[in-house]
């Protein structure tokens, strides 16, 4: 009885402490996109606010604590860009949303529970908690074309590539954590049938309820619900100190899995990727185009007789 009341204390110790190590973010805290434009977690690595979009400014979750703003989650994504004259509010409801002046309201999160609290977290997550420090919402329940570290895709769930790098739109491509236990790539408008996937790790069949996950040391793999490892798509044992690691379905249509050394403050260098074929995606090229490689760079090309409609973005990587 002794152990179990220390168990359950140091239980409630080491839970103040995480949730003292948090920014907390109080009911009618707000956001502007030229002052004030976001919250950062603790150690100043991630932040949830307004980054620059276009000619205007989207609202998501973006590496602040390297050069350049990695975006990883973006709320509404196809919404247009908005002007820098609204407020994005955490309200004494306890819910977040956007307010243009004298304009329709854009709900950002909008939880069944009444959040009293929120917090940009050092993982990359951020959450709305209720007044029994529960989490109620978080952004890694809702991703967009990234998946960090402690995150999972689980079943029945998609990535969608965006627009471009600087456009963070639905794009053409996306990644199908399947009921079936396989994780496929196909281009957005199609079925999940075999004739259209691009890529896929061959697990249908292996397990039920499968997730994709990624650990702190580039451990890159497939579970299923009794813990058991279906599938290792990296082996892992990277360096897990002072790097970030991610994994992105790019514009490109290339799922691939991304380090970056904080202290070096380098580039961001590719561990993995499902594909070194560039023209593996199928519909890269569009209607009536097909898909040349350069080296290693993919270029579209028309069809005899016909033209190019729209210049696409060249540049798909990080």
């Amino acid at each position: 009885m002794e152990a179990i009341l220390f168990i359950l204390l140091l239980s409630a110790i080491f839970s103040a402490e995480a949730q003292q190590n948090e920014s907390i973010i109080s009911l009618g805290s707000f956001l502007k996109p030229t002052t004030n434009s976001s919250w950062l977690s603790r150690s100043g690595l991630y932040a949830f606010g307004f980054y620059q979009q276009s000619n205007g400014y989207a609202v998501g979750v973006f590496l602040a604590g390297i050069p350049g703003k990695t975006v990883v989650w973006t709320a509404n994504r196809d919404n247009p860009p908005v002007l820098a004259n609204v407020t994005l509010n955490f309200t004494s409801d306890g819910i977040l949303l956007m307010q243009p002046a004298q304009s329709k309201k854009t709900y950002i999160a909008n939880p069944a529970d009444r959040a009293t609290t929120a917090s940009m977290l050092d993982s990359g997550n951020f959450v709305m908690y209720n007044s029994v420090k529960k989490i109620i919402w978080q952004s890694f329940n809702y991703p967009t074309n990234t998946i960090l570290e402690g995150q999972r895709l689980t079943v029945g769930k998609e990535l969608f590539s965006s627009v471009s790098e600087s456009d963070q739109s639905t794009g053409i491509f996306r990644l199908s954590m399947q009921t079936d236990g396989n994780l496929v790539q196909y281009p957005v408008g199609t079925s999940n049938t075999e004739e259209y996937a691009y890529w896929a790790t061959n697990t249908g069949g292996q397990g039920n309820n499968v997730s994709l996950c990624i650990d702190d040391d580039a451990h890159h793999y497939l579970l299923n619900f009794t813990g058991k490892i279906l599938n290792n798509l990296t082996e892992g044992g990277h360096q897990t100190k002072d790097v970030v690691y991610l994994m992105r379905i790019d514009a490109d249509g290339i799922f691939r899995l991304y380090s970056h050394n904080l202290e070096k403050n380098g580039n961001w260098s590719v561990i993995w990727s499902s594909s070194d074929n560039k023209c593996a995606p199928l519909g890269l090229c569009g209607l009536n185009g097909f898909c040349t490689t350069d080296g290693q760079d993919a270029n579209c090309v028309c069809l005899p007789r016909f033209e190019r409609v729209n210049e696409r973005e060249s540049e798909f990587r990080l």
